[in-house]
Formats: structure tokens, C-alpha cells, sequence
């Protein structure tokens, strides 16, 4: 039961903060390049490869509290299928070009941000 509502409360502040920092860029970017939802699934792709290096490799952290941040508030905060979403409307509406390089840039510096999130935690 303690690893449902630790995955419940982290989910419930994942989507607080996506929805913060969505509305965040949004109100300050007016292009078509989905930069938000970039944002989000790049830092959430960091944190998670930085947390789980950081949780197994370095620190004694609680299943539950592992659940919580990882499958809760991550799970909740990365938006991989509104990024499938956005990128399918993009291709209807005849932006292929920015379709192409916003599938083409999540993937690339996701990598980079998870490989970056691994290392940082292995340095401390």
C-alpha cells in the first residue's frame, strides 16, 4: 500500500509540474516548435537517468521512495505521448520539416540529457 500512494503523491506533483513549466514556455514561446514539451521530456529524461544512478549506485533510498519519484513524478511529468501527438498533428498540418527535427531533437538530446543525468550521478 505504501508503494501505491508514494506513486500516487509523485504522480499528483509530476503533473503539477508539467503543467507548470508547460504553461511556463508557452506563455513565452509563440513559435510552432512544441518547445515545452521539449523542455519536459529532455529534463525529465535527465532526472530520470540521474535519479536511478543516483538511488542504486550511490544513495539508500526506499523502494517506495524509488516507485514515488521514479514510475510517480517522472512517469507523470515526462510527456512522451503528447510529444507522439503533437509530432502526428504537426504531419497532418504539412510541417514536416518541424515534425522531423522536433522527432529528430527529443530523441538525440533526450540521449544526451539521460547520459548526462547518469554521469553527473556517478561523479558524486
Amino acid at each position: 500500500m505504501l508503494n501505491i500512494l508514494a506513486i500516487a503523491l509523485g504522480g499528483a506533483l509530476g503533473a503539477v509540474s508539467r503543467y507548470g513549466l508547460g504553461l511556463f514556455v508557452s506563455n513565452r514561446w509563440n513559435q510552432s516548435f512544441p518547445l515545452g514539451t521539449f523542455i519536459i521530456n529532455i529534463s525529465g529524461a535527465f532526472l530520470l537517468g540521474f535519479l536511478n544512478v543516483l538511488f542504486i549506485e550511490r544513495l539508500t533510498v526506499s523502494p517506495a521512495m524509488r516507485l514515488g519519484i521514479g514510475i510517480g513524478f517522472i512517469g507523470a511529468y515526462t510527456t512522451f505521448s503528447t510529444f507522439s501527438f503533437e509530432v502526428i498533428t504537426l504531419l497532418e498540418n504539412g510541417s514536416f520539416f518541424t515534425a522531423a527535427l522536433y522527432t529528430v531533437l527529443s530523441i538525440a538530446v533526450g540521449f544526451v540529457g539521460t547520459a548526462l543525468g547518469v554521469g553527473l550521478a556517478r561523479l558524486i
